[in-house]
């Protein structure tokens, strides 16, 4: 049995990471090279390193960060933020990241999955999908949840792994921050669906909502971010929680 996974996410802006609600109204939560290898070092599984401003404001992902975090970690480490072609990733993979994470690019220019699944191979690829209930049907929305889209979640998950992403990283942007639970429903039709690994985003607040996540949203790995920043979780005591549901974990 494959093992389930924790990740911190560290959203990264102006050089420190923070943390918001519904996208919005975010607060500092620390320096992201300390709390990367303080993570490492107390039983994240993996990291996920998004420079959140980097698509909107046009420029690229902050390399050198990502080359200080990689010196500190011993864990898979993902970023985004800001990738729009092989040469991004190239640049990335080379400063120290296992993976990248594309999301606004890939919906822009759907081609891009393939050319970087081709040229670094899928378990490299992630793509991110942000996305939120209108009229009852999940919309994907861009530019760190800015920009809504017509294009239906699951179909747009779908072609996403026809087209070689690795992984999929699903927030919603309805739970995001909320700390009341994630998208279970949508998380477990997005497993039934596809054969690719998908990471739950947005929504944790509490070790059940975890264990539910794995349980009734079949989730392949579970990402949050201000129960860990602001050390309302243990990383360990959560993984222990997990392996007391039968649920299992790497401890």
């Amino acid at each position: 049995m494959l093992t389930k996974r924790i990740i911190p996410c560290l959203d990264i802006k102006n050089g420190r990471t923070v943390k918001g609600i519904n996208f919005l109204d975010l607060r500092d939560a620390g320096d992201p090279v300390e709390l990367a290898d303080f993570y490492a070092k107390n039983g994240a599984d993996e990291l996920v390193f998004l420079d959140i401003s980097a698509t909107e404001e046009k420029r690229k992902t902050l390399a050198n960060l990502v080359i200080h975090v990689a010196e500190k970690v011993n864990i898979p480490f993902t970023v985004g933020g800001g990738i729009s072609s092989v040469e991004d990733v190239d640049v990335l993979l080379k400063s120290g990241a296992d993976k990248v994470s594309i999301n606004s690019s890939a919906v822009k220019n759907p081609q891009l999955i393939n050319d970087l699944a081709a040229k670094f191979g899928s378990q490299c690829i992630v793509v991110a999908i942000d996305a939120k209930q209108m009229d009852g049907n999940w919309k994907v929305h861009l530019v760190g949840g800015k920009v809504p889209t017509e294009l239906d979640l699951f179909q747009w998950a779908k072609e996403v792994q026809d087209r070689g992403a690795g992984e999929i990283l699903f927030t919603s942007m309805d739970h995001d921050g909320t700390k009341a639970g994630f998208a279970n429903k949508a998380l477990q039709k997005l497993s039934r669906n596809l054969h690719i690994p998908i990471i739950a985003s947005g929504g944790a607040g509490t070790m059940q909502h975890f264990v539910d996540t794995f349980i009734n949203g079949e989730a392949d790995a579970a990402l949050a971010a201000s129960v860990f920043h602001f050390k309302e979780i243990d990383i360990m005591d959560l993984k222990k929680e997990l392996k007391n549901n039968k649920i299992a974990v790497r401890l």
